[in-house]
């Protein structure tokens, strides 16, 4: 049973991946409004893979993959960065800063939930 970690401040956008979340079976979904918010879940429930929005206030997504890969209780756990920023260069400056897949908005559900099941193949 994955717990899924959503980290995103749109809550249109958070409802929508949540809700693709939630069709992977018996999946559980947590939901964070930015980065900081996000280390407090990692910090009190058991967290199989992250899925961040690039930019959000107070902590953006490149700030949490660079917490999570620096805290070894949280450095296994799979990020998948998801953002409106399509440039090749934010692409690689969120795999440089730990993320192990980049998907661009609009997402496609299908591709999405592939992504994921695949992070979690390979994670376990």
């Amino acid at each position: 049973m994955p717990n899924i970690l959503v980290v995103e401040d749109s809550p249109t956008m958070r409802q929508l991946i949540s809700f693709a979340m939630r069709r992977i079976p018996d999946s559980k979904v947590i939901e964070a409004l930015d980065g900081v918010d996000a280390l407090r879940k990692l910090s009190t429930e058991k967290i199989d893979i992250i899925l961040a929005d690039l930019n959000m206030p107070v902590m953006d997504g490149l700030k949490l993959v660079s917490h999570v890969r620096n805290n070894q209780a949280y450095s296994d756990i799979p990020v998948i960065m998801i953002t409106t920023e399509g440039a090749e260069e934010d692409r690689r400056r969120a795999i440089a800063a730990g993320a192990d897949a980049y998907l661009s908005k609009p997402i496609q559900t299908q591709e999405l939930i592939r992504l994921v099941t695949e992070q979690l193949d390979r994670s376990r």
